[in-house]
């Protein structure tokens, strides 16, 4: 059992308030809170031992790689890959999914197919418009239905030896959906396609096993698991790693270089040219360690309660519609009420204290699918309480009322 209010005193932005009110923080699923065992790292980091990495003799910067290194090394047991060079820094999963997207670029050619889903966030579609543009490969779409699923008979039919790549978020953003990507990778594997899976918003809240999965390639940012902005992680098998080239040129990723020719260095400084977020590095795996301590399945359990009790309480309101309805979701509830639009809800519960996302939160095509221009967003993570949502209903009866 977590002691969520002992827990709570670990994040210091937590006792701050808004417009005169208590905050109550539901935007988890755009970016989560610090903890300050994660602050304190950071600001060790920046007092003690600020150097460039890799590079220097002196004892500043053996000490910034040792620290940079050791995280990458917590990122690779916590997703359970085979080699810490299969785990490759990255500004976030957006940055992630463009080099992954630029990489196959060179395997890809006019007549094949890459399939995404319905449910994807636009990081994880625009980069393959783009790199369809590019090469003349075609994308296909999974069908998602009135629940917020994606109908698996269609991918099935969509599958086939043109196939090169499938692309699909472990869970949606939008509507807390959790995908079945064990049946989408082996499917996708029965074809020879690679996948990729977005875990921007799995990370938070279950502890994804790579190599169990036979993922080709997994993403994520530590900034939605109590980690630092501008930080994330590529995992990618070390077959399909040396396949790609290099998304980016400069310093750290080169073996040689001569005006005549370059030779470019090995896993994982091939893909991380440049001096990297050192700090944020480091704060990522002291996220995953405070992550860790609390335990995942201990998270799991208690955010499921705070999603059936959440949802549970909105349902009461009349003309309240929650879209998202699977039977496998995680603690995220969208949903609008009647003709109000989502935005005029958000920016009263904003004055109550009360942070929620409004809009099509970089989902649009699950809108359109919806046919509706956005709905209010409540995320919740294993820092909140029954209690806040209590305060957010008394909150969200104000603002209708006030709307009506």
């Amino acid at each position: 059992m977590l002691d969520v209010q002992k827990i709570r005193k670990d994040f210091p932005i937590l006792n701050r308030t808004v417009n005169g009110k208590p905050l109550i923080y539901f935007d988890n699923a755009a970016t989560s809170q610090t903890p300050q065992q994660v602050i304190d790292v950071i600001v060790d980091y920046y007092s003690n031992y600020n150097a460039n990495i890799h590079r220097g003799v002196h004892s500043l910067s053996q000490e910034a790689t040792d620290a940079y290194e050791q995280a990458r090394i917590k990122i690779q047991k916590h997703f359970n890959a085979k080699q810490s060079h299969e785990i490759i820094f990255t500004s976030g999963t957006t940055h992630s999914i463009n080099l992954v997207a630029n990489g196959f670029s060179s395997l890809l050619k006019k007549g094949d197919e890459i399939i995404v889903s319905a449910l994807e966030h636009h990081s994880n579609i625009v980069p393959w418009q783009m790199l369809c543009e590019r090469t003349g490969a075609s994308l296909k779409v999974i069908p998602m239905n009135e629940n917020g699923e994606l109908i698996l008979s269609d991918y099935d039919a969509l599958l086939n030896e043109h196939t090169k790549l499938v692309f699909v978020n472990h869970i949606s953003n939008a509507l807390g959906t959790i995908n079945p990507i064990e049946y989408i990778i082996e499917k996708a594997h029965a074809v020879d396609a690679a996948v990729l899976v977005d875990g921007a918003q799995s990370c938070p809240h279950l502890k994804p096993d790579v190599q169990a999965l036979d993922v080709d390639f997994y993403v994520c940012s530590a900034h939605k698991i109590c980690g630092p902005t501008g930080v994330g992680m590529l995992y990618g098998k070390e077959e399909w790693l040396n396949k790609l080239p290099p998304y980016q040129g400069g310093g750290e990723m080169i073996a040689e270089v001569s005006f005549a020719k370059t030779t470019y260095a090995g896993l994982p400084h091939k893909f991380e040219a440049g001096t990297p977020n050192i700090c944020g590095g480091i704060a990522f795996g002291a996220a995953l360690d405070y992550m860790n301590h609390i335990g995942f399945k201990n998270i799991a359990k208690y955010e499921n309660e705070l999603l059936d009790y959440g949802t549970e309480q909105l349902l009461k309101i009349e003309g309240l519609k929650i879209y998202g309805t699977a039977k496998e979701k995680t603690s995220v509830i969208s949903f609008n009420v009647g003709t109000i639009h989502p935005y005029d809800i958000g920016t009263i519960l904003d004055k109550m204290g009360i942070a929620v996302r409004t809009g099509h939160h970089c989902a649009q095509p699950i809108m359109d699918f919806y046919k509706i221009p956005g709905t209010i967003r409540a995320s919740f993570m294993f820092y909140n309480t029954k209690e806040e949502i209590d305060a957010f209903i008394v909150a969200l009866k104000k603002a209708i009322m006030m709307l009506s």
